[in-house]
């Protein structure tokens, strides 16, 4: 199995008063590092970010990372589902048969979790998605098969939830590994 890490980073993070691709910690590295990091090591052979807000220079950031692959959202005002359906059309044009997606705000997620999810996607339904205490987190990782049915499922700011939960996607307890936070507000 191959599987293509997304990181969805193209908002304008007006909660967090900043696009939050260019979010560090301080004196750390990019939120969008350590995200891409754990994604690699965690068994994703290439990584794709989606970007939007501020593209330009937010293409600049994703291009000094070694073999990371900046993907343009045009729609990106449109919210999330923008970013989940540029980020799988690019994941269309690899040889990727799974899909691993987290938003750039979750930089503490280890790779361990990654893992922990991307071995337990492969076969049916093709579906897998970390949960924490039962809580719905992140990642995701979605099957070839489920690609395009997932980029048409999704509207405005609403990712694959829907559709996963419809779908009986398999729930990865990964709370031993994590608490799945993200982080909205500095």
């Amino acid at each position: 199995m191959t599987a293509c890490g997304i990181v969805l980073a193209a908002g304008a993070g007006t909660r967090y008063g900043q696009p939050k691709i260019f979010a560090r910690d301080a004196d750390g590295p990019l939120w969008l590092e350590q995200v891409v990091g754990a994604l690699r090591e965690g068994g994703c052979s290439e990584v794709l970010v989606v970007i939007g807000a501020e593209a330009e220079r937010a293409h600049s950031v994703v291009d000094t990372l070694e073999a990371v692959s900046a993907v343009v959202a045009g729609d990106w005002a449109d919210g999330l589902s923008a970013s989940v359906r540029a980020g799988l059309a690019a994941a269309a044009a690899t040889d990727a048969d799974m899909a691993v997606i987290a938003p750039v705000d979750v930089p503490r997620m280890p790779a361990s979790v990654v893992a922990r999810v991307l071995q337990a996607a492969p076969g049916r339904p093709g579906l897998a998605r970390a949960v924490y205490d039962g809580r719905p987190g992140h990642p995701v990782a979605i099957g070839r098969d489920h690609w395009e049915l997932v980029a048409a499922s999704v509207r405005g700011d609403s990712g694959a939830n829907r559709y996963l939960a419809t779908h009986a996607a398999l729930a990865v307890e990964c709370a031993d590994l994590w608490d799945g936070a993200d982080i909205d507000t500095r």
